[in-house]
């Protein structure tokens, strides 16, 4: 498999894998990788803007600080609000 390598604003070399996403409000979330064997996750890259500055938190929810993209969290419960 094929992963597009971008680079990060810290300069490192990291690898985009189309086919692994996360749907989000505005547009997927593809999962970024350490190496191209996509051994080691990095994070995510924003589909809706491209950028790989997104968060995730401890319920799973994914954010991109750019844009506001929006992966809702897996697992919801009203005590967290």
């Amino acid at each position: 498999m094929e992963r597009e390598v971008v680079t990060s604003s810290d300069g490192d070399r990291v690898y985009v894998d189309r086919t692994e996403r996360e749907r989000g409000s505005e547009g997927p979330f593809y999962a970024v990788y350490v190496s191209d064997r996509g051994e080691d996750r990095w994070g995510y890259r924003c589909g809706n803007c491209g950028s790989l500055d997104t968060a995730m938190d401890t319920m799973g929810r994914i954010e991109c600080t750019v844009c506001g993209n929006v992966r809702k969290p897996e697992e919801w419960d009203a005590a967290h609000e």
